[in-house]
C-alpha cells in the first residue's frame, strides 16, 4: 500500500535526516514533507560538539545544518519531543509517541545511534558523563573548569579529542584504554603511537591496557579503581567507548538488521519504500563488500544527500570514497578511501613530524590513505590521494615513499 498524496517523512533530525530534508526541497520537491527528531533542536553536525562547542568557542548555530526559520521557509515540517514508537511498513504508516498514526509515501530511517554505556559505571551519578547530544555537550562544558580532575573511559577518538579540549581549558586529565593501543580498532599501530606520543607530551595521562573494577563514591564518583589495585580520584568522569546505532524501530518492523540498517546499493533497505542513511546505515562499499557503518561527518552528510535524490525515484548506487578527520591539539588526521588497522604498504615522511600511510592492492592500486600533519598541513595530500583512489591507476610503491615526487605528477602520470 503506497497511500496517494501521502507525504515524505523523515525519521531522526540529525546530519543525515537534515540534510536529506534540505536535498529534497533543493531538488524541486514540493509535496508535504515531515522531519522526526527525539531533540527539540533542529537538526545539527556532530563533529563540533567534542571541538568548538565544548570549548566554549561555538554555540548550537555554528554547528547546524538549518535553523528553524529556514525548515519553516522551506515548509519542512519539524516534529520535536513526538518520537516514532512503531513502523507499520505493510501498511505504509508509523506510530508516534503520542498515539497519533501517520502514512508515509516513502520513509528515509536516519536514525542515529546513542553512547554506548559501560555497565559497570553507575548513570546515577551526576559527574558521570556522556558526549553524543549538544545538551550532553553543554552539561560536559560547564564541568570542565581548571584544576578539573577528569578521568576518560575510552581512547577513541571521542574520548580523545574531550581528553585534548579538557587539557586546553586546565583541566588533569587520565584516559583509560581496555585495549594496547589508542583508537586501535580503525588506525594503523604507527597513527596510535604518534596519538599516544602526543597526548602524553601534552600532558594527558594515558593508561593503556587497564580494567576498572570500580568507582567509589555514594552520591557522586569520587574515585575509580582499576583491576590491578590503582585508585584515580576524579572530579568527572566521561565515558566514550563508542556508539550504539539505533536499530530497533527497524528491527521490530521486521527489516533486515545487522550493526545497522542494512540496505542494498540504493541506500533502500528490506521493506518496499524505506531507506537508510547516516550513523545507522549498514551498506557495502562495493557489491562484493561486507556490510559496515559509517560514523562519520561524510558519511551523514553524503548519504543523506543521497538518499534524498532515490527517495524521488532515482536508482543511483552509492558510491562515494569515505573518509573522516580528527582534530588532537594542534595537530590533524585525516584518512580516505578503506585503511585498516593492519601495516600500511608504504609510508611517506612530509614536513614537521608528519607523515602519509598508503594501502595498495595486489595490483598496485592505492585503496587508501591516512595523514598526520600539524594543523591542516596533510589535507592537500589526501584530497590528491582520494582522487587517485577513484583513478585507480598502478602506482610505484617507491615514488609514493618519495617526498620529492609530488603526488600530484603521479596523477597526472
Amino acid at each position: 500500500m503506497n497511500p496517494a498524496n501521502a507525504p515524505l517523512v523523515i525519521v531522526g533530525a540529525g546530519h543525515a535526516g537534515g540534510r536529506a530534508a534540505l536535498t529534497l526541497r533543493a531538488e524541486g520537491y514540493r509535496g508535504r514533507l515531515i522531519l522526526i527528531g527525539d531533540e527539540v533542536h533542529p537538526p545539527y553536525e556532530r563533529p563540533p560538539l567534542s571541538k568548538g562547542l565544548l570549548q566554549g568557542t561555538m554555540e548550537l548555530a555554528g554547528c547546524s545544518v538549518c535553523d528553524s526559520v529556514q525548515l519553516a521557509e522551506l515548509d519542512i515540517e519539524h516534529l520535536a519531543g513526538n518520537p516514532v514508537k512503531t513502523l507499520d511498513p505493510a501498511l505504509h504508516r508509523l506510530q508516534l509517541a503520542d498515539g497519533s498514526w501517520l502514512q508515509y509515501a516513502r520513509l528515509l530511517l536516519a536514525t542515529g545511534g546513542r553512547a554506548r554505556r559501560l555497565s559497570s559505571v553507575p548513570e546515577h551519578l551526576p559527574n558521570v558523563l556522556y558526549l553524543r547530544t549538544h545538551d550532553e555537550a553543554l552539561a560536559l562544558r560547564a564541568s570542565l573548569q581548571p584544576n578539573t580532575r577528569v578521568v576518560i573511559i575510552g581512547g577513541g577518538f571521542i574520548g580523545l579529542e574531550v581528553a585534548a579540549t579538557a587539557r586546553a581549558l586546565g583541566c588533569s586529565v587520565t584516559l583509560l584504554e581496555a585495549g594496547p593501543r589508542l583508537a586501535g580498532r580503525v588506525l594503523p599501530e604507527r597513527l596510535s603511537d604518534a596519538l599516544l606520543e602526543l597526548h602524553r607530551r601534552q600532558g594527558v595521562d594515558v593508561r593503556l591496557n587497564v580494567a576498572i573494577e570500580t568507582l567509589l563514591g555514594a552520591t557522586r564518583a569520587e574515585a575509580v579503581q582499576l583491576v590491578d589495585g590503582q585508585l584515580l580520584p576524579c572530579d568527572l568522569i566521561v565515558v566514550g567507548i563508542g556508539m550504539q546505532p539505533n536499530t530497533e524501530l527497524a528491527s521490530a518492523a521486521g527489516l533486515e538488521v545487522g550493526q545497522g540498517i542494512r540496505v542494498d546499493a540504493q541506500l533502500r533497505t528490506s521493506a518496499p519504500d524505506i531507506y537508510a542513511a547516516g550513523d545507522v546505515c549498514e551498506f557495502r562499499l562495493h557489491p562484493q563488500g561486507s556490510f559496515q557503518r559509517q560514523e562519520t561527518w561524510r558519511n551523514a552528510e553524503t548519504q543523506g544527500r543521497h538518499a534524498a535524490l532515490n527517495l524521488l525515484g532515482g536508482e543511483l548506487p552509492f558510491e562515494v570514497i569515505p573518509g573522516f578527520w580528527s582534530d588532537q591539539f594542534d595537530w590533524g588526521l585525516q584518512t580516505t578511501g578503506v585503511i585498516a588497522n593492519t601495516e600500511p604498504t608504504v609510508s611517506r615522511t612530509v614536513s614537521e613530524g608528519g607523515f602519509l600511510l598508503f594501502y595498495l592492492d595486489a595490483e598496485q592500486r592505492l585503496q587508501g590513505a591516512c595523514g598526520w600533519g600539524q594543523g591542516n598541513s596533510v589535507a592537500k595530500d589526501i584530497k590528491l590521494c582520494e582522487r587517485l583512489i577513484a583513478n585507480q591507476i598502478p602506482l610505484s610503491a617507491d615514488a609514493l615513499a618519495d617526498a620529492n615526487v609530488s603526488l600530484k605528477q603521479l596523477l597526472r602520470n
